[in-house]
């Protein structure tokens, strides 16, 4: 598959219910296993063959332009379209219609998903389909899209967050579509429209080739606070592996490279950030940590998520919450379900629980 496929990445929205995590980050930027959250996306793009991507940026977009740059680490083009105002889904492709020909993926870039989308191309392709849309499975179908399919996996029908009687179907809108370009000709200029509440509604009932495909891979949408932490706890149980570290006692699966061990237990899944230090006597279990963050002797942390640049004191126990860079815990603290935006500073002692602070 060669460079004639191009790519347009969804990444306007403001990650309202992340905050205070997206008060100092855009929510593709969140990240996952240490990395971008949209970084991920980008690669399977570049996997699929895709030649050149456009990055519609609404949000704090001079951070993603920063973050990302051209795009060539990854292996693409990487172009960016800055949105004065919401177009909704397929209104943001709408605007870069001159600049698309031929087959395009469009994807959003506000969930994890490391996925195959290479041969969402390619049955694409082989179906002879106007448009192509990813799909997965979910427990609650009712806070989606969901799709039913023929046997043939053309699309039959579509209802947008249907009540729980109205669910006929597990498999929901994973938000990837491929489609040729002369669908957009569909899309009305100038307004806000979307492809999964409009513009495929419109195609099915024309009777035009729309097909859906189960992903391949991992999708995970980051909606929410628990979700990021799920997000990095599913991708840790998906990349890592059994680990031998001097001074750690290690189960399950991990993902680290290099930190400082001082007679610990770490037990997978779980994420261990570059320059981290685990002090004696710690036990980490189901977390992940970001780098250079400093975990105090016999403090304990599980189902939890610190970014980089952390310090937390001797004694302290961290269950459910997620912490923003650069927080500081005093000895002693107890936080419960507890979100912290970046740089929040708690006193030793503190006890803490279902709560956010900015």
């Amino acid at each position: 598959m060669s460079g004639d496929i191009s790519a347009v990445i969804l990444a306007g929205g403001e990650g309202t219910r992340l905050r205070p995590l997206t008060n100092t980050r855009p929510k593709p930027l969140l990240p996952v296993l240490g990395r971008p959250c949209l970084e991920y996306i980008i690669r399977s793009l570049a996997d699929a063959g895709v030649g050149t991507s456009f990055l519609t940026c609404g949000y704090r977009s001079q951070d993603m332009v920063d973050a990302l740059g051209d795009g060539r680490q990854f292996g693409l083009d990487m172009r960016f379209a800055f949105e004065d105002h919401p177009a909704g889904t397929a209104g943001a492709v709408k605007l870069l219609e001159d600049k698309l020909d031929g087959t395009v993926v469009v994807v959003s870039g506000d969930v994890l998903a490391d996925v195959d989308v290479r041969s969402l191309v390619e049955t694409h392709r082989s179906k002879g389909a106007l448009a192509t849309m990813a799909l997965t499975t979910v427990d609650r179908p009712e806070e989606f899209g969901i799709v039913g399919l023929d046997d043939d996996g053309r699309i039959v029908r579509f209802k947008e967050k249907p009540r729980t009687e109205e669910v006929f179907s597990n498999l929901i809108n994973a938000g990837i579509y491929v489609l040729e370009s002369r669908v957009l000709r569909d899309v009305p200029a100038g307004e806000k429209y979307d492809f999964s509440k409009q513009l495929f509604p419109k195609l099915l009932e024309r009777g035009e080739p729309l097909y859906g495909m189960p992903l391949s891979g991992l999708w995970k949408d980051i909606g929410r606070p628990r979700d990021l932490l799920d997000a990095n706890l599913r991708m840790a149980e998906r990349k890592g592996r059994p680990m031998e570290v001097p001074g750690a006692v290690c189960t399950g699966n991990i993902v680290a490279t290099e930190f400082r061990a001082e007679g610990c237990e770490v037990h997978g899944p779980a994420y261990i950030g570059e320059g981290a230090v685990v002090g004696a006597k710690a036990s980490l279990s189901s977390c992940a940590v970001g780098d250079r963050t400093v975990i105090g002797a016999g403090t304990r942390i599980d189902d939890s998520f610190l970014m980089d640049g952390c310090a937390i004191g001797d004694g302290c126990v961290i269950r459910g919450s997620l912490l923003g860079r650069g927080c500081a815990i005093g000895g002693g603290a107890v936080l419960t379900n507890v979100v912290l935006g970046d740089g929040v500073r708690l006193d030793a002692k503190a006890e803490v629980r279902d709560r956010t602070i900015e």
